[in-house]
């Protein structure tokens, strides 16, 4: 057969707790959406594709995926905040401190 087997879909809930100015920006994003294509969505319903927008655009994360340097473990330590904290050219709130 050529199709594989199909992947398992099940949807994985998560639970994560957001600053206060984090939940704000994300209820004005999911306006601009609204306002963009006329159609209003749930900040929860936005999150999984924004998620997923980012880091299909993540091109070190995509070249140490294909390295295989990446493992998928449930129990990995997310590298966000070591990241945010020691990426060149960003100050300790994540924008982009270089002027371009």
């Amino acid at each position: 057969m050529k199709l594989a087997k199909l992947p398992d879909r099940t949807p994985v809930k998560m639970n994560v707790a957001l600053t206060p100015g984090l939940a704000q920006r994300l209820r004005e994003y999911a306006a601009f959406y609204a306002e963009t294509y006329g159609n209003k969505e749930e900040v929860a319903e936005l999150i999984p594709f924004m998620l997923e927008a980012f880091l299909d655009g993540d091109a070190d994360f995509r070249r140490a995926c294909r390295a295989g340097g990446v493992k998928d473990t449930a129990d990995a330590a997310p590298r966000i905040a070591e990241d945010r904290w020691t990426r060149k050219g960003q100050d300790h709130g994540g924008e982009s401190s270089r002027k371009d």
